[in-house]
């Protein structure tokens, strides 16, 4: 077994170590936020992620993972180095590599013996180049090194599952022997190995991540139209899915895509397309429709309720999806910030996301379960498909709702069942089945002309 060092202790270094660490390798996470650390190593994990918790535990009480601030420490035996820090958007949309780059170096510096460099993070084109001149600069002149492109495909909410059961692994490099040696480290798990240079690897990760939004876009510009024209896109998804050329997944309608790879990846390829000549109209057109699917929801909130202003609003789900605690452009939090400014009081809740919520909305109740959040409510928001919310007292929700108005932005119910228990309802893309005339909630009183 190897003994591996991971820079960067955020979602995507710590699941990664972590799990390296239960197929029996030696695994020292290294991070320079010394407060993340220390509470690591008191077992307290900075993410929520399904079984991770339980992952770490083991492992670290088994000796197998460690964690520093320390880069002479977590190199000192190190055969591999991670490179899994953040790669946010710039203001341009372009992938800030501040991060990878003072890694880089700062494991340049540290290093004394042979190494091999494993970009870990999302990373722009080329970086496996940047990344091999910093340690060209900076390594000692008698220790060698070998720079291999790794990009991730987990899925924030399984993402223990996709790190131990990927659909494949991607390796890119100019050494293909550093590669097959990386590659040792995935035969346990038994799975598809790719191996190619470091360009085709890099572009490997963007376009994938592009693809999948493209879809979510698609089935929301279609759900778009089928509310106009009186369509059911859960049904057309359905029967769209059996077709083997297209497949069901990715096409769920509703608020659109967030979190912190989507909307990052899709901006930054299409900044680089755009800088280097070509026209990413495609990709822009899918950024769009994103937007465009939560904008319309505050239309289809407005509309039902004759106005939005001083209407009280609550919002189930906060985090961008179901079983993660990450609130990076999450859906649900624009929503939240979209019906303020049309004068809404907004009321929410999440299961695990509230804390995280809290810190980018204002005047914003947040509240300890889904039936306070709607105590009062004119208009109920399903904004993110945590299963709790499928397993709602529906019943004892209308009992507590000011006025008895579903807007289901996750297609998590079925219309005519809300409306026999005398909702409301308002899906995307649900057509004939949105918001019948007979149930339809009562105007607003007008007041009296002087």
């Amino acid at each position: 077994m190897a003994d591996i060092c991971i820079v960067g202790a955020g979602h995507v270094g710590l699941v990664t170590g972590a799990c390296f660490a239960d197929l029996g390798n030696e695994v020292t996470c290294l991070d320079v936020n010394a407060a993340k650390i220390a509470g690591l190593q008191q077992g307290k994990l900075p993410i929520y992620e399904p079984g991770l918790e339980e992952l770490v535990e083991r492992n670290a009480a088994g000796g197998r993972l460690r964690f520093t601030s320390s880069y002479p420490e977590a190199l000192e035996r190190a055969e591999f180095a991670f490179i899994a820090v953040d790669t946010p958007s710039g203001s341009e949309g372009e992938a800030d590599l501040s991060a990878v780059r003072r890694a880089a170096r700062a494991v340049a510096e540290a290093m004394t013996h042979d190494l091999i460099i494993v970009n870990k993070s999302t990373v722009p084109i080329g970086t496996g180049d940047v990344v091999s001149n910093i340690f060209a600069r900076h390594v000692r002149s008698d220790v060698r090194f070998w720079v291999v492109s790794n990009p991730e495909f987990l899925r924030e909410g399984s993402a223990v599952q996709d790190c131990l059961q990927p659909d494949r692994v991607v390796l890119g490099g100019t050494d293909r022997a550093a590669a097959e040696r990386v590659a040792t480290l995935y035969e346990p798990l038994r799975c598809p190995i790719i191996i190619t240079d470091l360009r085709t690897a890099e572009m490997i990760k963007y376009a994938s991540n592009a693809f999948l939004a493209t879809r979510i876009s698609f089935i929301n510009e279609i759900a778009a139209i089928c509310d106009q024209l009186g369509a059911d896109v859960k049904e057309v998804a359905r029967g769209m899915g059996y077709d083997k050329r297209i497949g069901p997944g990715f096409l769920e309608a509703g608020l659109g895509w967030g979190g912190s790879c989507f909307p990052k990846d899709v901006r930054a390829l299409s900044h680089m397309a755009a800088v280097h000549g070509t026209h990413p109209g495609l990709l822009r057109a899918v950024m769009e429709i994103n937007q465009d699917a939560r904008r319309r929801m505050v239309h289809k909130l407005r509309a039902v309720l004759e106005g939005l202003d001083e209407r009280v609003i609550a919002v189930l789900g906060l985090s961008f999806k179901p079983n993660t605690d990450d609130v990076r452009d999450s859906p649900a939090i624009e929503l939240a910030r979209l019906l303020q400014h049309e004068g809404a009081i907004v009321r929410a809740y999440d299961p695990v996301a509230s804390e995280n919520a809290g810190a980018l909305l204002r005047n914003v109740a947040l509240c300890a379960s889904a039936y306070e959040a709607a105590e009062g409510a004119d208009a109920v928001v399903v904004a993110t498909d945590w299963n709790e919310f499928k397993q709602l007292d529906l019943r004892r929700l209308r009992r507590v709702m000011r006025q008895p108005v579903i807007v289901d932005g996750r297609n998590v119910y079925d219309p005519a069942a809300m409306r026999a228990l005398g909702f409301v309802y308002v899906g995307v893309g649900r057509g004939n089945h949105a918001v019948p005339p007979e149930t339809r909630p009562p105007q607003r009183e007008q007041p009296a002309t002087p």
